[in-house]
């Protein structure tokens, strides 16, 4: 592993309990960085934090609620003090169907944790990282967002707005010290492979031309790269790492 300096920076990671949120936090602790893992499972968050050592605490937030995402941040500058950097990873799929099959409310879940979760919680951070003058978010989009994936248009849709939401933010904050980008990996064979179908397992894999899907470590490297000090001239910039699959 390559070393990236996140020495005396604290981190905010969301839905850090397990899949690429759990690798970000490893990533960043290992490179110095002192990490808040918000996560709407409590236990599995202080499990990890748990693993991770004295540099990791562990918060609940129900990210689609603005007063619980406030009281998480309260929470954190209270025990980690000012914060540096934060990550907005957590998302979910919302399981697979054509357009005019899917569940309405399942639609507005999925555009509600994907999308409305990463502003609520940009709205509550962002005048801190503003009076520190300086700062990096991290959004973790999809290839999906791109490219739209078929029987997944919810999903699409949800991650193209994340990507957008990260260019006009990277705009409004490129004067402020405060850097905002994001990733759009092609799929990782995490825990939220459980609420997808095969046949569409297999469609994602079938467009990616290095014939795997990525590693959760590949994009927890990526995340560090973009929340350190190297990463000083690139706003409002979308980061793919799908093995090939994008095509612009």
């Amino acid at each position: 592993m390559n070393t990236i300096d996140l020495e005396g920076r604290t981190a905010i990671v969301t839905g850090a309990a397990q899949g690429i949120g759990l690798a970000i936090a490893q990533r960043f602790v290992a490179s110095g960085a002192k990490v808040a893992l918000w996560d709407v499972n409590l236990d599995g968050a202080r499990e990890a934090a748990k693993a991770l050592g004295k540099h990791a605490e562990a918060f609940a937030v129900q990210l689609t609620d603005e007063a619980s995402v406030r009281a998480a941040f309260d929470a954190t500058l209270q025990t980690l003090g000012p914060v540096d950097v934060l990550v907005n990873n957590a998302g979910i799929t919302g399981g697979n169907a054509a357009t005019w099959e899917l569940d309405t409310e399942v639609w507005r879940q999925v555009v509600e944790v994907n999308l409305i979760a990463p502003f609520l919680v940009c709205k509550v951070v962002v005048p801190h990282l503003m009076t520190r003058g300086s700062g990096r978010i991290v959004n973790i989009a999809s290839i999906a967002g791109k490219e739209g994936n078929p029987n997944a248009s919810h999903y699409s849709a949800s991650k193209a707005g994340l990507i957008a939401l990260t260019k006009s933010l990277g705009k409004e904050l490129a004067g402020h010290g405060v850097l905002v980008n994001a990733i759009t990996p092609a799929a990782a064979q995490t825990p939220i492979f459980d609420s997808m179908t095969q046949q569409h397992i297999d469609y994602m894999l079938s467009k990616i031309p290095m014939g795997r899907f990525v590693q959760v470590e590949e994009i927890a490297a990526m995340a560090a790269w973009l929340a350190s000090p190297d990463c000083s001239f690139s706003t409002g910039a979308v980061f793919d790492i799908s093995g090939g699959r994008g095509t612009y």
